[in-house]
């Protein structure tokens, strides 16, 4: 009877613990890990989507884990219905706990060894987008950022940075100096972030930073192939408006794009971006891949160290590129079409390679062995 008293204590300890301590349960370590930054219900269903479309083809030999810290503005307890409503056995959540500030972001401090953790127990993770970082996390006044959750920065620039370093800190020993096959990547924000947390700078807004542009008028007038969003919802009324931008990257001498992704050097693949803030200064270790067409927005960054380590700011994630979704439009006298049609049979390529080299990032990394406890 103690026996079964003391399991079934157990298991509703591991049930309460699900959505918030994953990596304190008796999880089975013999699984790999991929960490999700900012596990909202909308990421976990483009995983979802992702695998099952063989997209991201680690179906089957992995697990998810969202991790996220206490005082984002997310409620994540959504997410851990929702996991729980569909029955989700390969996702799970962790939730970081800890005080954190602008002075203890770059350096050991209260979720270190929680991040410590996490990344023992994974093999990479994907950071996505969201709103913007607040320039004190670099160095600036803000001038032109519009911060609503400033707290999910703290954590992620604090996360990068145990992961990979940064100028803030030199002494510091970053974790992939362990585990250098370990995968850190990222789309728009989660470059951003790459950026910000090694040492590098923002810009705060494209258009009033690169050309001048201060109002909605102004910024169309820059020309479709420079715009990283579209302007055209705040100045006229039509549903059909995408809020993004399709439109073209090149790719620079550096070795990712034709070496790792194995697209050809003079392709100018047309990509879905949707940002006002890109990589100014660029940081630790880091190295260009992309530019935008004009050459003045950093489209792509790899690491000089650690090969498992880019990251883009366009969104290769989303559903709409690779299935004939629903029908938008940038400028007014547009023909409605859908994203997949827009991107082409280029875009679409360059994509669907995108991810087999995310793919192979992460089952390229050697699986760590664990001591069996006496």
């Amino acid at each position: 009877m103690k026996k079964l008293l003391t399991l079934l204590f157990s298991l509703i300890i591991t049930t309460s613990a699900f959505a918030q301590a994953f990596f304190n349960t008796e999880f089975n370590k013999r699984k790999q890990y991929i960490i999700l930054c900012d596990p909202t219900i909308q990421r976990i269903k483009t995983i979802q989507y992702l695998t099952d479309a063989n997209l991201f083809d680690v179906k089957n030999k992995v697990r998810f884990v969202g991790v996220y810290f206490e005082d984002q503005k997310y409620d994540f307890e959504a997410t851990k219905n929702y996991i729980e409503e569909n029955k989700l056995d390969n996702f799970y959540l962790h939730e970081i706990k800890g005080e954190l500030n602008t002075e203890s972001v770059y350096r050991e401090n209260d979720i270190s060894d929680d991040l410590a953790t996490v990344f023992k127990h994974s093999i990479g993770v994907i950071f996505f987008g969201g709103p913007d970082i607040q320039p004190e996390l670099y160095g600036e006044e803000n001038t032109l950022s519009v911060v609503t959750d400033p707290e999910r920065h703290l954590y992620e620039c604090s996360f990068m940075f145990h992961l990979l370093g940064g100028l803030q800190n030199t002494d510091f020993k970053a974790f992939l100096e362990q585990r250098p096959d370990y995968v850190v990547t990222g789309f728009c924000l989660g470059m951003q972030t790459m950026n910000v947390a090694t040492g590098g700078t923002l810009i705060q807004d494209i258009p009033a930073e690169r050309y001048d542009a201060f109002t909605p008028e102004e910024t169309v007038g820059i020309g479709r192939t420079n715009l990283h969003r579209n302007y055209w919802h705040k100045i006229k009324d039509d549903s059909l408006f995408m809020f993004g931008n399709l439109h073209t990257i090149n790719f620079t001498d550096h070795p990712f794009f034709g070496q790792a992704v194995k697209v050809s050097k003079r392709s100018t693949p047309r990509i879905y971006s949707s940002h006002h803030q890109a990589a100014e200064k660029i940081g630790k270790d880091l190295e260009v891949t992309a530019l935008s067409p004009d050459g003045k927005i950093i489209e792509g960054l790899a690491h000089h160290k650690y090969k498992n380590v880019f990251a883009v700011q366009f969104h290769p994630e989303i559903p709409a590129l690779y299935e004939d979704m629903y029908r938008r439009k940038f400028h007014p006298d547009d023909e409605a079409q859908s994203y997949k049609d827009i991107i082409g049979k280029q875009g679409l390529r360059f994509h669907e390679a995108y991810w087999r080299t995310i793919s192979d990032a992460f089952k390229s990394v050697k699986k760590k062995k664990y001591k069996k406890a006496n």
